[in-house]
């Protein structure tokens, strides 16, 4: 019959000591990596994110696994996340097929169903970030945008002839926005 609750001190200190070492080892290489490791996530940043925890769990949880083989494995998750985004940032269709590209949900108050549809998100949605962005009226809209990592950002319609930030996104349908 098995134990309740452990059935080896030694191995309860094995994990106290793994989940110390094999955080500290982590927090280390996401420092080293830089600022874009945890930044905004897209879907590529949080399958990283959600592998990087298993690593972690295995090394604490696995007496098989040593702490040299976590801190590789982490390492090696780092280093092709941080080459996807250097990739990402100098060549236009690498950031394409790892991110993808934010979709136009409204455009000068108007909702475009189709794009909503495509997009999975409802007009109530829509209407909860224009509230939450502080508009009363969608008239006040000029654009309502599903960025890559999953957020919904909403435009002010301009007053002036100032520059636009929707410059490059497309309307579906109808090409670039003016």
């Amino acid at each position: 019959m098995q134990p309740w609750f452990f059935d080896d001190v030694t191995a309860l200190w094995r994990v106290a000591l793994m989940g110390v070492l094999g955080y500290a080892s982590l927090v280390a290489l996401l420092r080293v990596s830089g600022r874009r490791t945890l930044s905004k996530m897209n879907a590529f940043d949080l399958v990283v994110t959600v592998a990087l925890g298993s690593i972690l769990a295995t090394v604490i949880l696995d007496p098989g696994v040593t702490l040299l083989q976590g801190a590789l494995a982490f390492g090696l998750l780092i280093a092709v996340q941080f080459l996807l985004t250097w990739s990402s940032v100098r060549w236009p269709w690498v950031r394409r097929l790892v991110t993808g590209e934010p979709a136009l949900l409204m455009y000068r108050g108007n909702p475009l169903p189709e794009a909503l549809r495509r997009a999975r998100v409802t007009e109530d949605e829509m209407r909860a970030a224009v509230r939450a962005a502080g508009l009363a009226s969608l008239d006040e809209v000029e654009a309502v945008v599903l960025e890559t990592e999953g957020s919904l950002s909403v435009v002010r319609r301009r007053s002036n002839g100032e520059a636009s930030s929707l410059e490059g996104v497309e309307r579906p349908g109808d090409g670039t926005l003016p």
